[in-house]
């Protein structure tokens, strides 16, 4: 049985020496790329079960390689590690395609739980291919199990995290659920860096559900969420 094997993508060579050591002592194969014009070579020849990201690389950034490797392999767990710290970023980051966004400086027992988390959505999603259950949203058909949500016949793939706060939402509708709680559930933190990660994902789910409506993801100032189905 193959070790689980990893593409870490970093020009720093101090850190790259680190992280990759670190990650190998902890049983994982790590195939390290310092030239973001390399990547997709390296990814397509290795085809790793996860890559991990800078953003800032020479020739080619980690945004433009997140794309290329999401048209690639929908289904393939991304993360981001980077100096970039700007809201901009982290909202771009998960855009082109991020699981998950780690602004450095980081502790590599993050990484590790974090790496953990991707790969046992991407695990989890491997193995279930029996049809399961769907719920009807107004005039939109969410599958939580295949973490699908379709809309007049086309249909949208989510990630871990989108369906898992998707589906949180929908089984407390006309509630409203403290933000701590979604925080505490979803990412086992209610960091402020994992809170302004949930306001990203509250709008990207409200951008997928925007045809229809009568579905509202709404605001409570200073407590949490309320998903209302008129």
């Amino acid at each position: 049985m193959r070790k689980t094997r990893i593409l870490y993508v970093e020009d720093e060579t101090f850190l790259a020496k680190i992280v990759k050591e670190s990650l190998e002592s902890r049983g994982y194969e790590v195939l390290l790329e310092m030239d973001g014009a390399d990547v997709m070579a390296q990814f397509h020849e290795i085809k790793p079960d996860i890559c991990i990201l800078d953003v800032m690389l020479p020739n080619k950034d980690g945004f433009t390689i997140a794309e290329e490797i999401r048209k690639a392999d929908m289904n393939m767990p991304i993360i981001f590690l980077t100096a970039k710290t700007q809201t901009t970023d982290l909202v771009k980051g998960f855009h082109k395609g991020a699981n998950d966004y780690i602004r450095k400086p980081f502790s590599m027992e993050e990484l590790i739980v974090r790496v953990e988390n991707a790969l046992r959505y991407r695990n989890g999603e491997a193995q279930s291919e029996e049809p399961k259950d769907e719920i009807r949203m107004g005039e939109y058909i969410f599958n939580p199990h295949r973490q699908t949500l379709i809309y007049n016949m086309v249909e949208k793939k989510l990630s871990f995290r989108e369906s898992e706060l998707l589906k949180l939402l929908y089984e407390n509708r006309q509630h409203v659920i403290d933000r701590r709680d979604i925080l505490n559930v979803l990412w086992g933190s209610d960091s402020f860096f994992n809170s302004r990660t949930l306001d990203v994902y509250v709008t990207k789910i409200r951008s997928y559900l925007k045809s229809d409506p009568a579905l509202k993801i709404i605001t409570v100032k200073g407590v949490g969420y309320r998903f209302v189905m008129e």
